[in-house]
């Protein structure tokens, strides 16, 4: 979090609390200040009071919504994991453990699978391009999905839509045209829907056709027999050379470091422009743009302009006749 924001004693204050609530009763939800209280009394010096206290009710609040307590009680799955005895690897790897001992975490495994339901491996494809999942999916099926599909709408049962972006989103992870209708086919309690088959064939069939990538610099020459031994030879393996076109190579490097890797090979490149134009570089060329003069700053203040005289004008004869006098011409 920070360092002004450090929280050393909080670990250890938030399992002694879960700790406190085991050694309660099943079922006994005791008062967040009772429980503060306790902790209190058994290490007054961990944090501060109020630091504590907060710690305590953090943990009691967060506990609520991540199903580790239920309505303030320790829930039993939660309980092997809090034995003290199992925490601790000394006592874990005693002889006194028989064979058949098993990890806190595989006890809380086992109360808890009872109580979640079981996850499915199927769907339910339907001609809206959309799929219906009744209930938790297997991870598998559920990763696969997300990536082939969007989200549309959350509850009892999942409801995924299939669009042009999203089945695109698929084929840029690596998935095949024959491998999303082999994975539909296989996990659908329904049969795929003649539209889903032709928006998957369409996407997939326009996908790739233009290529995106990125290059410091290239090659370009119209002899490709030099390009095809300039990109064979060892020497130019950390340009990073790749022949786009017969009279094109792609580099990694940028064109300075590629020119003199390229003459130091023995080759005599030239430089080119945007344009295509050879760069000619002149041994009195500055290397800096021209700049212009800047513009001199007079010593004493500008210069009034028209409007202000006038106004000085009019200020002076209006001061005439206020005193009396005519006004000046």
């Amino acid at each position: 979090l920070g360092p002004g924001l450090d929280r050393g004693p909080a670990p250890e204050l938030r399992r002694r609390t879960l700790v406190l609530l085991a050694a309660e009763p099943a079922g006994t939800a005791p008062e967040a200040d009772a429980v503060a209280a306790r902790l209190d009394w058994e290490c007054p010096l961990r944090g501060g009071a109020e630091l504590r206290g907060r710690i305590v009710r953090w943990t009691l609040t967060e506990a609520e919504l991540l199903g580790v307590t239920g309505r303030g009680a320790l829930t039993s799955y939660a309980r092997p994991l809090l034995d003290e005895s199992a925490a601790d690897p000394d006592t874990a790897a005693s002889d006194t453990a028989g064979p058949d001992t098993a990890a806190p975490a595989d006890i809380a495994a086992s109360l808890l699978a009872p109580l979640l339901p079981e996850p499915l491996d199927h769907v339910l494809l339907q001609a809206d391009l959309t799929a219906v999942a009744p209930g938790p999916l297997r991870r598998h099926l559920a990763e696969t999905l997300n990536t082939l599909a969007d989200v549309e709408s959350k509850g009892g049962a999942t409801v995924y839509r299939f669009t042009p972006e999203s089945v695109r989103r698929a084929l840029d992870a690596g998935h095949g045209a024959g491998d999303l209708h082999s994975f539909l086919a296989a996990h659908s309690r329904t049969p795929v829907p003649q539209p889903l088959a032709y928006l998957i064939d369409d996407v997939a069939r326009r996908h790739g056709r233009l290529r995106v990538g990125a290059a410091g610099s290239y090659v370009r020459c119209d002899d490709d027999t030099l390009l095809t031994e300039i990109a064979a030879d060892r020497r130019s393996a950390p340009l990073g050379l790749r022949l786009l076109a017969p009279t094109v190579l792609a580099a990694q490097a940028d064109p300075a470091t590629l020119l003199e890797r390229l003459r130091a090979m023995g080759y005599a490149p030239a430089a080119e422009g945007a344009e295509g134009d050879v760069v000619v570089h002149r041994a009195d060329a500055l290397r800096t743009p021209p700049r212009t003069a800047p513009e001199p700053v007079p010593d004493g203040p500008p210069s009034p302009g028209a409007p202000l005289l006038a106004a000085a004008v009019r200020a002076i004869r209006s001061g005439d006749v206020a005193a009396g006098g005519a006004p000046h011409r």
